[in-house]
């Protein structure tokens, strides 16, 4: 009988190890859906670019790992669709990646990575506002989405109250993001931060949100659909998401 217990176990054991560990790429905005806009540059695309190749090194050198990519293609997918496809691969770790932008003419240079609370300067709540005003281009968003208004800062007070049980893990990974951004891509670091962002909100694993730079940024752009940039960006991202599996 002990034996049959432990067969038993060890079949179960083996099983779970099996499992692939499940990341989830998000490549933000899409389709009619631009998101910010430079001189000579969409977000959608640089966020694209970004993400099939970040996504490529973890399929040519996890082979543990699980891709799943919430686009691959210039399509339009709703906020909560994003964190459905994570929820229904049962994912272990969501990264959304998007490019950042400034009400002034000429942004700021730099990378930053958030994770999912209430916002605790004025630019984390401009950043969510603006990422989460897409909604507004799906139908019945309204009720979709309970009532918030992505242009509300009332909307948010809601983040304030949430206990993210992911938090911590999170927090580490966004860590780590910057940290290689800074070391391997050179990139200016302007630090992790929490906001109120409906994608991160919705998902049920650790989960971020990268900003790449500033598109109306001339350099930052420039840097950012180069071959070089994407890649050194890609990169960053792969090593830090390495750092933090082990």
């Amino acid at each position: 009988m002990i034996k049959r217990y432990i067969a038993a176990f060890l079949l179960l054991a083996c099983s779970l190890c099996a499992l692939p560990y499940t990341l989830v790429i998000d490549a933000g905005h899409g389709g009619k859906d631009p998101g910010a806009m430079g001189n000579k540059a969409k977000e959608k695309n640089i966020n694209l670019a970004v993400a099939l190749a970040f996504g490529k090194l973890v399929e040519q050198n996890c082979k543990d790992v699980k891709v799943v990519y919430t686009r691959k293609t210039d399509v339009f997918v709703e906020l909560n669709e994003r964190a459905n496809i994570a929820n229904k691969a049962k994912a272990d770790l969501f990264i959304s990646i998007h490019t950042n932008a400034t009400a002034g003419k000429i942004g700021p240079q730099g990378t930053e990575t958030y994770t999912l609370g209430m916002h605790r300067a004025a630019d984390n709540l401009a950043v969510a506002k603006r990422e989460n005003s897409v909604i507004t281009l799906e139908n019945n968003y309204e009720q979709k989405y309970e009532g918030f208004d992505p242009n509300s800062s009332e909307s948010y007070i809601i983040f304030e109250l949430m206990q993210d049980k992911n938090m911590e893990s999170s927090v580490k990974l966004a860590s780590l993001v910057q940290k290689q951004f800074r070391n391997t891509a050179k990139r200016v670091d302007k630090g992790v931060h929490q906001a109120g962002f409906l994608v991160l909100r919705a998902t049920s694993m650790p989960s971020i949100l990268i900003e790449l730079g500033y598109i109306n940024n001339p350099s930052e752009a420039a840097y950012l659909t180069s071959t070089v940039g994407v890649n050194a960006m890609a990169k960053s991202i792969y090593n830090a998401f390495v750092a933090y599996k082990k």
